[in-house]
């Protein structure tokens, strides 16, 4: 027996109605009315209490499905006086497509019903994250990596500050351990399958597995123009310099290149000599640089993890890598992969927040990843300063709490569901719970994020805590390779 909320009164519309309430309802309860013309059941929900005091509520209509599955909107109002029933979790199911099996990503909220998204479509359409600081961004990312690890889908993570090196551990949080059950969850941990890099060294990053290196042989005249600007002048010392060694050697290595710069008589020898050393004294350069095939293999997880690397650093890192990626995906080196890329705002903003030379290669990827089955995941806590080509060609939006204005105004303009209803929505919606728009379903919906089964490495630290215990978990992990790495230093950047 359906359970009565309400009755149809006031104002009537064919996509909303006033009705008053006759039993405890919420905003955003689901709920379900007759509809005469159509001989059926309607779904609605609830977007709005109108007056606590007289018992006067707002639903707008979803709509019901026809005989082809189609979601429809009835062409007729309802009648007034007709009832409102809260809506039985079948017919919620049926109506808003959520399928079960793929990527768990919560439940809905409010409601003991799973969300999930096809793994598929997850992938090859693209998914960003976006909240504000502090709203879960970071937790609800590694919820979908956590997924896409069960099912053994390779992901390459690009991490600035070290949040998801905690992945191999599990969840030991006892609140969050309290709420396992609720989500059909338990405590798990990756270690097997998450491989730590670092670009820096193991005495700065001590929990890496490995170190992490580009090739620095041969390198050519427009790799390195792709890493800082050059004038026409500067271009020409360079070109000139680069093709005498060539002439010279058949493999060469930065040092050649700084020590012939450095012997041409222009004076724009200067500026280029400076950025040389600046990349060299990163020590990210070597003659054994990491494979892209060690980074993407079936089954396991990639970390570059630059914590300790400042943000020109970074962007070069992110530039390389994900250009040999895509064009090794196009050539079939490497198996398809998600590449999940924190912090997207730094590495690919939007123009006008500053420039990366890692932009372009993002744009590319998002364009024309998913013909090659390269996914990617971006996550950021600015929406406004994201490259809007790159947010625009998600499939999937997962949205947190956002109350910036110019960050709502940004996912107004850049995402075709957004309604006003919407942008008052994700003011205030709670922690833990997310606005979800996907293919995977019919409509854009709130779900309760599922806890983590591992540790979540993105928690603010608390003051007065110490080092010691705050890298606790990590302690030992690289230890055994401590003594293979540089003299202990912080790691000078191209941008000092």
């Amino acid at each position: 027996m359906y359970k009565l909320i309400g009755t149809i009164s006031g104002d009537v519309e064919l996509h909303e109605f006033d009705f008053t309430v006759t039993d405890a309802v919420r905003r955003n309860e689901y709920l379900k009315v007759w509809n005469d013309e159509l001989e059926g059941w309607v779904l609605g929900r609830v977007v709005s209490i109108v007056d606590a005091a007289e018992k006067i509520a707002t639903a707008e209509i979803i709509g019901y499905k026809d005989e082809r599955g189609f979601l429809m909107q009835p062409k007729s109002t309802f009648s007034r006086d007709g009832k409102v029933f809260k809506a039985d979790q079948a017919f919620i199911t049926d109506i808003l497509g959520l399928k079960s099996g793929g990527i768990y990503l919560g439940m809905l909220d409010g409601r003991n019903i799973p969300v999930y998204l096809k793994k598929e479509e997850l992938i090859q359409k693209h998914c960003s994250i976006l909240a504000k600081t502090g709203s879960g961004k970071s937790y609800t990312a590694g919820v979908l990596i956590e997924e896409l690890l069960d099912k053994n889908v390779p992901l390459l993570i690009i991490d600035p500050h070290g949040e998801y090196l905690s992945l191999k551990y599990e969840n030991r949080n006892k609140e969050e351990r309290k709420q396992m059950d609720k989500f059909g969850i338990a405590p798990k941990g990756y270690a097997s399958k998450v491989v730590v890099y670092t670009p820096s060294n193991f005495s700065i990053n001590p929990a890496a597995d490995k170190l992490f290196r580009i090739d620095g042989i041969n390198l050519s005249v427009n790799e390195l123009y792709d890493l800082f600007p050059l004038s026409d002048a500067q271009l020409g010392v360079l070109y000139q310099c680069i093709n005498g060694i060539k002439a010279k050697k058949e493999f060469y290595t930065i040092e050649d290149i700084i020590k012939g710069v450095s012997e041409s008589k222009s004076s724009a020898k200067w500026r280029i000599v400076h950025f040389l050393e600046r990349i060299r004294e990163t020590g990210i350069l070597s003659d054994s640089p990491t494979r892209i095939e060690d980074l993407v293999k079936a089954g396991k997880t990639a970390i570059i993890d630059m914590k300790g690397a400042e943000p020109q650093l970074q962007q070069m890192i992110v530039y390389r890598v994900c250009k040999e990626v895509f064009e090794g995906r196009k050539m079939g080196k490497i198996p398809p992969f998600m590449l999940v890329i924190e912090e997207a705002h730094n590495f690919c903003p939007e123009r006008g927040f500053g420039k990366a030379i890692s932009s372009n290669i993002l744009r590319t990827i998002a364009s024309e990843g998913r013909k090659f089955g390269l996914g990617l995941l971006v996550i950021s806590q600015r929406p406004a300063r994201v490259d809007k080509n790159v947010i625009s060609q998600c499939n999937t939006q997962i949205i947190l709490r956002v109350t910036n204005p110019n960050d709502i105004k940004a996912l107004s303009r850049g995402l075709e569901f957004m309604s006003a209803e919407m942008e008052e929505e994700i003011k205030r919606i709670p922690q833990g719970v997310a606005l979800l728009s996907s293919t995977s379903i019919e409509m854009p919906v709130l779900v309760d994020i599922r806890v983590r089964q591992s540790e979540h490495g993105g928690r603010a630290v608390e003051m007065g805590g110490t080092a010691k215990n705050e890298s606790k978990r990590g302690e030992g992990a690289g230890n055994g390779r401590r003594k293979e790495g540089r003299k202990s230093r912080i790691v000078r950047l191209l941008g000092e």
